[in-house]
């Protein structure tokens, strides 16, 4: 399709999970083991590629009619872990928080209301005989939560200046890691300041984390938001160290040093969301 063949991905980050194969019951199991043998699997890209041009038609497809048997495939200490696309999935619950994103004239404009109250029937039909179901991917656009960031630590940190296609700034860790973080993050924050959007923020990644294996891989990926930052900002950018600072700081009882790592981390991504009211 060389229409979209220069297309960059969207500026939006991304949190997955790769769980291994011994995850996944039969014949799903095999499907992954056959898939992870191939000499090249598709990238993020062509996921987004495949999603543009489903929004083409008129009237556009906002959610692909068949469930994407994609995922992408790393190997952790000689085990092979893989992360399901379920673009379809993902397109339904994307669809679902679009109507808080977007004015109501803007998104009739772009998917109408027909087409959302189609898509809308079709997730609540395959809920019934799916309920169980959730996504490996979580995406944030314009930024990346900060509950996130309290998943990794700092030398988890991987950037490359000059990727296969574009600058690269990934963290992973295994997930007991992230959930051992993710649990001491929210008891620090319960300790010391009001419930609010973090604590809740956290308790909902928490939450998700507990769905899967626990010899699974956790990845944060920069994705698009690499061409939002410039080449300085990437490589100045510490913002699991910010987070990490700031909650052994609260932890400590220093509120001083606790809200200046928040200084540095809310200014770091401000002009990331400056961006998205641009012209």
């Amino acid at each position: 399709m060389p229409a979209l063949s220069s297309v960059l991905v969207p500026y939006a980050a991304y949190l997955r999970i790769y769980e291994p194969l011994a995850a996944f019951p039969e014949p799903e199991r095999g499907h992954w083991a056959r898939y992870a043998r191939r000499e090249a699997t598709p990238t993020a890209q062509d996921e987004l590629r495949r999603s543009l041009a489903d929004l083409l038609p008129t009237p556009p497809v906002p959610v692909p009619v068949h469930e994407s048997a994609d995922a992408f495939v790393v190997e952790v200490d000689g085990v092979v872990c893989v992360c399901p696309w379920r673009t379809r999935l993902r397109g339904w619950l994307a669809l679902e928080e679009l109507a808080d994103q977007l004015p109501e004239p803007l998104l009739d404009a772009v998917l109408p209301p027909v087409v959302r109250g189609q898509a809308a029937a079709d997730f609540e039909q395959w809920r019934l005989g799916n309920p169980d179901a959730r996504p490996w991917i979580r995406t944030a656009v314009w930024g990346v939560p900060v509950g996130w960031f309290t998943l990794f630590a700092d030398e988890e940190r991987e950037y490359e200046a000059a990727g296969p296609a574009a600058p690269l700034l990934r963290y992973r860790t295994p997930m007991v890691q992230a959930r051992r973080r993710l649990a001491r993050a929210l008891r620090t924050l319960r300790e010391t300041i009001d419930e609010g959007p973090l604590t809740e923020g956290l308790v909902d990644v928490g939450r998700w984390l507990e769905e899967f294996h626990p010899r699974s891989l956790v990845e944060l990926d920069y994705g698009g938001l690499v061409h939002a930052l410039s080449g300085e900002q990437l490589a100045d950018d510490r913002s699991a160290a910010d987070v990490t600072e700031g909650i052994a700081a609260l932890r400590a009882g220093d509120g001083e040093a606790a809200a200046e790592a928040y200084a540095r981390l809310t200014e770091r991504w401000r002009s990331v969301r400056d961006r998205q009211f641009a012209n």
